[in-house]
C-alpha cells in the first residue's frame, strides 16, 4: 500500500525543530492536525510506514512506532527515520495563472494543477470573473486555494507544496509576466482563437539546453509574426544561476479573455496559445496545458 504523506511543520513536529537534523534512527513525535488525521481517520499502527515532507524539498521516510489518542484532539504519532530524503527543484518552475471562477471551479484548478506538479498558483482577478474578491474575501480566498494545494499535494505525495501568491488585476499580472519574462521565462495565454499550438512552443533555455531538441518549433506548425515571437522566446538567455526559469499558463474565467486583456499580456511578453482542437471548462484547461508541458519537458520522466 502507498505510504500516505503528512506535512510537518516546527509548530507540529516534537521536539522542536528536530526535522532539520534529523537522520535515520531519529525519533520524531507528530501532533496537532496531521497527528489526528493519522491516528484517529487513517488509524495507523506500528509497523506501517510513513512520509513527513516539510513542503518545500524534505521527505523523511519513516516507520511508526507508535499512535497514541485520547479521545480529544491531542493524538500524537511517534515515528522513527528510515531515509532522509532531499528532493531537488525540476529545472524549471511550472506556475499556474488561474482566474477567479465560480461554483469552485477555480479551486478545482488549484487541485489537479497541484497533482500535475505546479510549483506556484497566481489567482488572478480577470475582466469578466463574475466570482471577486476584496477585503477579508480575498484573504480568505487564498486561504482556501492553499489548503486546497496542500491537500492535493499530500494526495499526489509530492515533499513540494505550491505556494498560492496574492491576487493580482490585469495590471499587477502584466507586471509579473514582463518579470517572468525577463528572467528566461515563458508565459503562455491560452485562447481558442490563437494559431500558434502549445505543442509547437519553444521550452525556457535552460530547460532546452539540457533536453536537446524538447523545445524545438515545428517550422509548419507555426506561421507569420507568430513565429518570429515564439523563436525569439527561445532564444532568450538563461535563467539566473539558482533560480530555475518559470514555465507558466495563464487561464481566463468562464467568459473568457478580453482582448484588450490579451494585447496586454502579450505586450508585457506573454505567447498567446491554442490547447487543442476543443474548449475546456477553466476548471481543467491549465491543469491540462501543465500536462502537456510537464511531458514534453522532461519532468514525468
Amino acid at each position: 500500500m502507498t505510504a500516505p504523506v503528512f506535512v510537518l511543520t516546527p509548530e507540529t513536529i516534537e521536539p522542536a525543530g528536530a526535522a532539520a537534523t534529523a537522520t535515520p534512527g531519529s525519533l520524531l513525535t507528530l501532533v496537532g492536525p496531521e497527528a489526528h488525521h493519522a491516528v484517529a481517520v487513517r488509524r495507523l499502527r506500528p509497523g506501517e510506514r510513513v512520509d513527513l515532507v516539510d513542503g518545500v524539498g524534505l521527505r523523511l521516510v519513516c516507520e511508526v512506532i507508535d499512535a497514541a489518542a485520547d479521545g480529544g484532539r491531542r493524538e500524537r504519532l511517534a515515528v522513527r527515520v528510515v531515509e532522509r530524503v532531499e528532493e531537488p527543484p525540476a529545472g524549471l518552475r511550472l506556475v499556474l495563472v488561474q482566474a477567479l471562477a465560480k461554483g469552485g471551479r477555480d479551486e478545482q484548478a488549484v487541485e489537479t494543477a497541484t497533482e500535475v506538479g505546479a510549483d506556484l498558483i497566481v489567482p488572478w482577478w480577470a475582466e469578466r470573473c463574475v466570482s471577486v474578491w476584496r477585503g477579508v474575501k480575498a484573504a480568505r480566498g487564498r486561504q482556501r486555494w492553499q489548503a486546497a494545494a496542500r491537500e492535493a499535494a499530500k494526495q499526489a505525495r509530492r515533499a513540494r507544496i505550491p505556494e498560492v501568491e496574492e491576487l493580482v488585476d490585469t495590471a499587477g499580472l502584466a507586471s509579473w509576466v514582463r518579470q517572468a519574462s525577463g528572467a528566461s521565462g515563458t508565459v503562455l495565454v491560452l485562447h481558442e482563437e490563437a494559431t500558434a499550438p502549445i505543442g509547437g512552443v519553444a521550452l525556457p533555455g535552460a530547460l532546452r539546453s539540457a533536453r536537446p531538441g524538447a523545445g524545438a518549433v515545428a517550422p509548419e506548425a507555426v506561421l507569420g509574426d507568430e513565429a518570429d515571437r515564439l523563436e525569439t522566446a527561445a532564444s532568450k538567455g538563461t535563467a539566473e544561476a539558482g533560480e530555475p526559469p518559470v514555465l507558466a499558463v495563464v487561464v481566463g474565467p468562464e467568459g473568457g479573455i478580453s482582448a484588450a486583456e490579451v494585447g496586454a499580456l502579450e505586450q508585457a511578453g506573454a505567447l498567446t496559445v491554442r490547447l487543442g482542437p476543443h474548449v475546456l471548462r477553466t476548471a481543467s484547461a491549465g491543469p491540462v496545458a501543465l500536462a502537456v508541458l510537464a511531458q514534453r519537458a522532461g519532468l514525468w520522466g
